[in-house]
């Protein structure tokens, strides 16, 4: 019947119920996916109709009573946005759309399709459609490298589904199971071309003010990064343990990047990203962040809640026990994972700025600072740290002692600015350590708040940041005065702001400008270009997370079977 479909001639011609019969079969994935790779774009081309049929007999489909049609659609529709996309990855976005729809259609097309997942997302019907309708809009988000390039997702912003992802998260039941895909796919849509055009799931989310649904977003966060942490956990521990293992660790630790590399655990940047734009645009989402969760696996409920207990220490009780407030272990804990082998690869780098953005985020907020520094609320939080030479131990690394949150953050600080000492300084990350250093210290001094803090190693940090960066500043200054003087850099430099001087002066009827003004036109210009420059580069960060992010979903996706034979056998019984 595949055949059928790609030869030129209509496939109903023969059989009239040829697509009433088509979606009772089980879905060859493979070879309809491989089907459409295999043709030159000419033979694409005429066939397009039959595509579009095959289309729009697909979305009809999702309508239908007999959820063996249902189930059946929701795959072919994921094969169908795989194959044609594989096939025209240098096509533009609109040539897909008219080999998938036809231009005159694409607009009633998605309409409808959009329309049916969200009645199935939001209906009381089989949990696993709904996994499986999340799967086929990951799917379609992630098909591009680029989902900005994605020019579908642009029906997406129209006919949108935020409020049935929001109803995933507010229930208990529905965000055990599918609150991960949920919370994933709305970061990837919030990212979809967010500085070039107005989202409209950015400015959803930024009105989100429904308590159950801010709880649940962070409920899902917080499963999340305490999965990563057990598993950094998991295999740490297999790396410790016995003579040998000793032994080899303590060799190991002299070349620190291979050590720090054997404990490595892949970052979820998706969590994260989801977890900085949560943070980013919705101030409502801050007072998630200080409640309470109780640390019980998110697939069951308790009869009883466990009260919360904030004041007692994490570590000693139970996990299925523990009541954990969402920025202490699991939200501080990944960061000093990720920060220990933060150079081992560009994923990582980026996952250290987006962390470092997300504490600026917090450390801004009055709110999560009267959180962080509250001295009735302590907490015992364990922080990695990189073996250091002549390494003398912090006061609080023996006794770890319960303090409040905002302690184990300047640790944090401390620590990164300590041992990311090198030749090409990561200037834009310490720029956000010592930003948040500041604003929490700031925030103290005007609420004058007092803390027993171990203050001198991170004095200590901050001084050695600076006859680090002088001792670097002296060889460039030697350099400068040396070579750059005597070289066309020197007169460059002249040739770009002498006419641009001459024309500020002429635009303010300035005859003669005097020095000061001159150095304060010049800081002027160096100040915008530093703060594009800023722009920029949180442009590409965050470019090459949700690059990384989709790269990973579709593997994912495109690796499942989408549970095939479970769906099959689940609503065979019930057909």
């Amino acid at each position: 019947m595949y055949d059928e479909i790609f030869a030129k001639e209509d496939p109903t011609k023969n059989n009239p119920r040829f697509w009433d019969e088509l979606f009772l079969m089980k879905v060859n994935l493979e070879y309809l996916e491989g089907k459409l790779e295999s043709l030159d774009g000419d033979e694409v081309m005429k066939i397009k109709d039959n595509i579009n049929s095959l289309f729009h007999h697909c979305v009809q489909a999702l309508g239908e009573e007999h959820q063996i049609k249902v189930v059946n659609a929701l795959q072919t529709l994921c094969a169908l946005f795989r194959g044609v996309h594989q096939k025209n990855k240098s096509a533009t976005g609109f040539d897909i759309i008219n080999m998938l729809m036809g231009f005159d259609k694409a607009e009633l097309r998605m309409k409808e399709l959009m329309e049916s997942l969200d009645s199935l997302l939001c209906g009381d019907g089989s949990e696993s459609l709904k996994s499986l309708c999340l799967k086929l809009l990951l799917c379609l988000v992630t098909v591009t490298d680029n989902i900005s390039q994605n020019t579908i997702l642009e029906y997406v912003m129209i006919n949108s589904i935020f409020e049935a992802i929001l109803q995933i998260l507010s229930d208990v039941s529905s965000r055990a199971q599918h609150g991960y895909d949920a919370v994933v796919l709305l970061a990837l849509l919030v990212n979809y071309r967010k500085y070039e055009s107005v989202n409209p799931y950015i400015v959803k989310l930024s009105i989100v003010d429904d308590e159950p649904t801010l709880d649940g977003m962070g409920m899902v966060i917080h499963h999340a990064l305490t999965e990563y942490n057990r598993q950094y956990k998991d295999k740490e521990e297999e790396n410790q343990g016995g003579f040998f293992s000793t032994l080899t660790s303590m060799v190991g630790s002299m070349f620190i990047a291979d050590a720090d590399e054997k404990l490595s655990v892949q970052t979820n940047e998706a969590i994260l990203l989801a977890l900085y734009e949560a943070v980013h645009l919705n101030r409502n989402f801050i007072t998630v962040l200080a409640q309470s969760h109780p640390e019980i696996d998110m697939a069951t409920t308790p009869a009883t809640p466990v009260p919360a207990s904030p004041t007692t220490p994490l570590s000693t009780t139970p996990p299925s026990l523990d009541s954990e407030l969402f920025l202490s272990q699991s939200f501080v804990h990944i960061f000093t994972v990720v920060f220990l082998c933060v150079f081992s690869d560009e994923h990582r780098l980026n996952s250290a700025r987006l962390c470092l953005i997300i504490l600026t985020c917090i450390a801004e907020d009055q709110y999560a600072d009267a959180f962080l520094h509250d001295d009735n609320m302590n907490f015992r939080v364990n922080l990695h740290r990189m073996v250091r030479v002549s390494q003398t131990a912090w006061p609080h690394d023996t006794a770890n002692p319960l303090r409040p949150l905002v302690c184990a953050v300047l640790d944090l600080m401390v620590e990164f600015i300590i041992t990311h000492m090198m030749k090409e300084f990561p200037m834009d990350l310490y720029v956000r350590c010592i930003q948040i250093i500041h604003k929490l210290i700031c925030y103290q001094k005007k609420c004058r708040v007092r803390m027993h803090y171990t203050w001198r190693e991170l004095w200590s940090g901050m001084i050695f940041t600076v006859f680090f960066n002088f001792f670097k500043l002296f060889f460039l200054s030697f350099f400068v005065v040396v070579v750059v003087s005597f070289s066309p850099w020197h007169l460059a430099i002249i040739n770009h702001f002498n006419p641009k001087i001459e024309s500020y002066a002429a635009v303010n009827h300035i005859s003669q400008l005097s020095e000061d003004q001159v150095t304060e036109y010049i800081h002027i210009r160096c100040t915008v270009l530093t703060d594009f420059n800023g722009f920029l580069q949180r442009t590409l960060t965050f470019s090459l997370i949700v690059r990384s992010i989709s790269l990973n979903v579709r593997k994912n996706v495109s690796l499942s079977t989408m549970s095939q034979d479970v769906l099959l056998k689940e609503f065979s019984s019930i057909s």
